[in-house]
């Protein structure tokens, strides 16, 4: 610790957001260098080889080969698959002295293609598994939570070629498989959600994510099954369709102050004229009709409107999930004004139908069926339909998964199960991504008949720098980090307290003698520190096992504090070594 690089700090960063990245700077593993950009100091660095030691020797286990390729990556490849448009403002663009524009790779499937491509011709050469493990930048917008969502992070990345999808599913489940192996070394809880492909396209897609407070994901999982599914991935129990028969037609009334769906559902029960005849109005009943502006990738602008039941949001990221690479932008008070055909606050379909102004997608809710009644809005200021029927007076373009989710709803595998929601941090993600990247960069072979054959591909990403955060996330305590064994730093932190030079000589053979036998050691050797400051560097750190060498030598013995459950133990100076050593390996 004398010559440790290392300054342990008593105060949490101003910018710290979570847990992690609070401990991990006020413990000296890492050191802001810039918004989403962090500096490794040498524990925090231990800490991530130990993560990536794991990773690579289960995907070597597995008969994955690793490889590396440059950060800097030329346009041509991204262009030939769409994604150098596609990646809009999310990616680092640069170019060189003689014009040539590059990116910073974020992903690297275009160039493992090509590096198949160049070697690979033959059905004979599959399947293959190859990976690497590299730093990736990505332009977040809002970077944040330290590691957990920054702007050069750590990725293993690794790609299956397989000549038909037989072997593609073969390939994937061994990933799978290789995934659950992993996170159980790295002693993380997961769960393993349906996801959506993104930009990677292709089709089955499966996140691991550990549950978490902090984490960004929202996930659900049936109650009855074993459904389980992002909810972005999420797609909705579409109720049967009803008959409209004998329905009333629809009519418009004056409703003057009813400025929320709360007060517009208490006016219509209210007035006798425009009840329901079997039961009250509810929230669910009214359709509300949202407009969001949507930014392609080549800068043209689309208007979507969202029609879903009042009782719920548009959710964000569910929305910006669907309608990936475009981007989505508010609807502004501007824009209203551009377009007089659509009444803010009373938006309906009506104003969404055949006569929607130009370039107007109207897309619902599936929830919306044929045959239920709505209230909803005249595209007059102060009035709406009433028993408007969809399928009888309305359609839209089409349906989307943009609704916020709830804690309830009913499970999509209709089992009569309901759903709960959390919150996790994604941890690995894994794509069948089929033949959409072979085909754009013409990787073939010959097939067992001499016929070229398109290869298909799959795509599995874990990001060790996020684990070492999401794990500090999920076994801290009110004191400091508390790492599991398998990705400490250190196996035994050592601290030696007191004035006398027999206690630092005690503490030194006793460090001497555990280093002999394989472990890794931090000795705390400082002189003039106080136990006290010894003591809360140590909770600190968050070292599993620690030995403290001090008063108790004077009677023949030293403490080992177990970090993780706070059981200490007197332990004989002569059997020290041998007790901490089968601690450690037990």
């Amino acid at each position: 610790m004398s010559t440790l690089f290392l300054r342990t700090l008593r105060e949490d960063p101003a910018d710290a957001e979570v847990p992690s990245h609070r401990l991990l700077v006020r413990a000296g593993y890492i050191r802001r260098v810039a918004p989403g950009g962090y500096t490794w100091l040498p524990l925090g660095w231990r800490v991530l080889r130990k993560v990536e030691a794991i990773i690579r020797d289960e995907m070597d286990a597995m008969g994955a080969q690793e490889v590396h390729f440059p950060a800097l990556l030329p346009k041509e490849p991204y262009d030939r698959s769409n994604r150098w448009t596609e990646y809009g403002d999310d990616v680092f663009r640069l170019q060189d002295r003689k014009g040539a524009d590059y990116m910073l790779g974020p992903t690297h499937e275009e160039f493992f293609t090509l590096l198949v491509k160049d070697l690979y011709s033959s059905y004979k050469d599959l399947p293959l598994w190859i990976y690497q493990i590299q730093t990736k930048f990505r332009d977040e917008q809002r970077p944040r939570a330290g590691l957990l969502r920054g702007r050069e992070f750590v990725m293993k990345d690794s790609y299956s070629f397989d000549v038909d999808d037989a072997g593609l599913d073969r390939s994937y489940a061994a990933h799978r498989d290789a995934y659950v192996r992993i996170f159980d070394r790295l002693g993380l809880d997961y769960v393993i959600v349906s996801a959506l492909s993104g930009s990677m396209g292709g089709s089955k897609s499966e996140e691991f994510l550990t549950p978490a407070e902090v984490g960004e994901d929202t996930y659900v999982r049936c109650t009855t099954c074993d459904y389980a599914a992002n909810v972005e991935a999420l797609r909705t129990l579409v109720p049967p369709a009803r008959s409209y028969d004998g329905a009333p037609a629809a009519h418009v009334e004056d409703t003057p102050d009813t400025p929320t769906i709360e007060t517009l559902v208490a006016t219509s029960n209210a007035r006798g004229e425009l009840r329901r005849e079997d039961r009250d109005w509810t929230a669910a009943d009214t359709l509300k009709n949202v407009v969001v502006k949507l930014r392609q990738p080549d800068g043209k602008t689309e208007l979507l409107a969202i029609g879903l039941p009042g009782d719920r949001e548009v959710d964000a990221k569910r929305l910006e999930a669907v309608v990936h690479p475009s981007v989505v932008e508010p609807f502004t008070e501007e824009d209203f004004a551009a377009t007089p055909g659509l009444v803010r606050g009373y938006i309906g379909p009506a104003a969404l139908g055949r006569d929607k102004p130009a370039g107007v997608r109207y897309l619902l809710d599936p929830r919306v069926v044929e045959g239920t009644r709505w209230i909803t809005g005249a595209n007059e200021p102060g009035r709406h339909v009433f028993d408007l029927v969809a399928g009888r007076d309305f359609s839209g373009d089409g349906t989307i998964e943009a609704a916020s989710v709830r804690e309830g709803d009913l499970c999509p595998n209709d089992d009569g199960g309901t759903l709960i929601t959390a919150r996790g941090i994604e941890m690995g993600h894994i794509f069948q991504l089929g033949r959409k990247f072979a085909q754009a960069l013409d990787l073939k072979v010959l097939d067992e008949h001499g016929k070229q054959v398109v290869v298909t591909m799959g795509s599995y990403g874990i990001g060790p720098s996020r684990a070492v955060a999401a794990i500090a996330e999920a076994t801290h305590d009110d004191i400091g980090l508390c790492w599991p064994r398998a990705v400490a730093p250190v196996d035994v932190h050592l601290v030696a307290t007191g004035k006398d030079d027999s206690v630092f000589e005690a503490a030194q053979a006793l460090a001497d003698d555990l280093v002999a036998q394989g472990l890794d050691v931090l000795y705390d050797d400082r002189r003039g520190v106080s136990p006290g400051v010894k003591f809360k560097d140590a909770e600190l750190l968050g070292m599993p096992t620690v030995v403290v060498v001090g008063k108790g030598l004077a009677d023949g013995t030293i403490e080992v504090r177990d970090r993780r459950n706070g059981e200490r133990e007197d332990v004989a100076v002569a059997d020290a070594a041998a007790s901490i050593v089968a601690a450690v390996r037990t």
